[in-house]
């Protein structure tokens, strides 16, 4: 078994969200949207190297410090969180880099460790992320809920939009895709190398890009829920349930 890998969790915040503008700064709660998803990371404390905030603009950068965050500002200009991340993390003496969408408010701390765990027994790892089993068949043929199919050791397969796999005898359980990724750091400087490939133009999903080019994702099992906050209806439902006090 290698050596416990070093960790860093990312969390990349975008002002120019498309469905739900300046999201990551939106504070109905009486905190940002960006603070909610940092507290719930801050058990992490002493366990990684960071938790960093990668930033795409001065006022992202001055709200995640007014909090106390660690952040980094980022050109505006990169085309996806991963290569954002990727900036990030450059320069970190670290063995691997967890990336955490800004607008996931719900992370549990134990996903994160449970995503960086396979990297110390599988040095050939290059990259995991989190799936939670379901059965509902509403959800699996909701093309905005990714899917995937994975194989007999836990690696995926296939990742799609499409209700995979095919429920050929009636309900069937289903994986479904939490947009939550950890990376070996060498790697995750190399992905933005690689050529777009036809099935990720197709599905318009970035992680087929790996797989096309032939790398391994390990698929991370988990019992939470995690869907994002990318509209006005799913901010509201969200704003609700802190004034509730409801679990996040």
């Amino acid at each position: 078994m290698s050596a416990t890998p070093r960790v860093a969790v990312i969390i990349p915040a975008r002002l120019a969200s498309t469905r739900l503008p300046r999201k990551v700064l939106l504070n109905r709660t009486g905190k940002y949207l960006i603070q909610h998803v940092w507290e719930r990371l801050a058990p992490l404390a002493g366990e990684v190297a960071a938790v960093i905030i990668a930033a795409d603009s001065p006022e992202v950068a001055a709200a995640a410090r007014s909090f106390g965050a660690e952040t980094r500002l980022t050109r505006a200009d990169h085309p996806s969180g991963t290569d954002r991340v990727a900036e990030a993390a450059r320069d970190l003496a670290v063995d691997v880099v967890v990336n955490v969408q800004g607008d996931e408010p719900s992370i549990d701390p134990e996903d994160v460790r449970a995503l960086a765990a396979p990297f110390a027994a599988e040095p050939d790892l290059c990259m995991a992320t989190l799936a939670r089993r379901r059965s509902d068949p509403e959800g699996r043929a909701n093309p905005n809920l990714v899917k995937i199919v994975t194989d007999c050791r836990g690696c995926a397969l296939y990742f799609s939009r499409a209700p995979v796999p095919y429920p050929r005898e009636g309900s069937c359980e289903w994986l479904h895709h939490a947009g939550i990724y950890a990376y070996r750091k060498d790697f995750l400087l190399r992905l933005g190398e690689l050529a777009p490939t036809p099935l990720e133009r197709r599905e318009r999903l970035e992680q087929l890009r790996v797989l096309e080019h032939g790398y391994k994702i390990k698929v991370v099992l988990t019992e939470r829920s995690y869907e994002g906050i990318d509209t006005p209806e799913q901010y509201e439902e969200f704003v609700r349930k802190a004034a509730r006090g409801d679990r996040l």
